[in-house]
């Protein structure tokens, strides 16, 4: 499955978000709100965002691997 992590460089919420992927042995393309202006007009202060590219489904922060798990079924 593919996903997409939007966050900011020196984020500590987004190394969290990171984290969780990995406790959840999932992966993300992960997207710098700093790289893109359409993408700071769309997610601004709300990163870090897991968006899945199958269906669009996005979880906001906070999440835990656990609630991962379950967005990922």
């Amino acid at each position: 499955m593919l996903l997409r992590l939007y966050r900011r460089e020196h984020c500590a919420l987004c190394e969290l978000a990171a984290e969780a992927l990995l406790d959840a042995e999932a992966t993300a393309e992960e997207l710098y709100l700093e790289d893109d202006a359409a993408l700071e007009q769309v997610y601004g202060w709300r990163i870090p965002v897991l968006q899945r590219m199958d269906t669009g489904a996005e979880l906001d922060w906070p999440f835990d691997s656990w609630k991962l798990r379950k967005f990922l079924m």
